[in-house]
């Protein structure tokens, strides 16, 4: 391996646009990609606030509507101001619809606790032991990001930088397990990362 590089092939004049870019030109690979990335953390906020299996995945369908027709309205001017937490309020929204358009009620162990927190969505508040993502969602948010971005790069590059940044190997000993120099190791790490922040920086903060 000389200088890990991109894997040209696989590039288009749109990578030159955020992902968020995309999405606000209503590009329908951009949303697809923005479901492939953020569905299971809303089925799993969905499933969390008590909505029934059966219909959470229609939830989470109105879910990701909702967020199309009213993304022109995100904006990080604070902050605090995330696109996670913005999709999260949308979340709150569609499932407090949801228990008002068929009367159902929350579907959890304690009812008098599920209606409280419904009650807060109403208001508008906030209950922080229901608005911590886990660790092992948001890792798999993460991952699932890298992913997005996979093909757009050599295996051997994507290599160097998994064991770098993923594994937490040393630059110098994957550079003499591979066979290359630190610097292409850096190289290749830097790259990722850069494509990464270009693509979807925004989208998962």
């Amino acid at each position: 391996m000389s200088a890990p590089g991109e894997n040209r092939t696989n590039t288009s004049q749109k990578t030159s646009l955020s992902l968020l870019a995309r999405l606000r030109e209503n590009d329908g690979d951009a949303w697809k990609r923005l479901a492939e990335l953020y569905q299971p953390l809303v089925l799993h906020w969905v499933k969390r606030r008590g909505v029934q299996e059966s219909d959470s995945d229609d939830v989470v369908q109105e879910v990701f509507h909702a967020a199309s027709q009213s993304l022109q309205h995100f904006r990080k001017e604070k902050p605090e101001d995330t696109f996670r937490g913005w999709l999260r309020g949308i979340v709150n929204h569609q499932v407090l619809m949801y228990f008002r358009k068929t009367g159902k009620q929350p579907q959890a162990s304690g009812g008098t606790e599920a209606m409280l927190f419904i009650h807060n969505v109403a208001q508008h508040q906030s209950d922080p032991g229901l608005d911590e993502d886990s660790a092992v969602m948001l890792n798999d948010l993460y991952h699932r990001a890298l992913e997005l971005v996979r093909k757009e790069f050599e295996e051997v590059t994507w290599r160097a930088f998994w064991r770098v940044v993923i594994d937490g190997q040393q630059p110098a000993l994957v550079a003499e397990e591979m066979g290359v120099s630190p610097s292409a190791i850096r190289q290749a790490k830097s790259r990722i990362l850069r494509r990464l922040k270009q693509e979807i920086g925004e989208l998962i903060q």
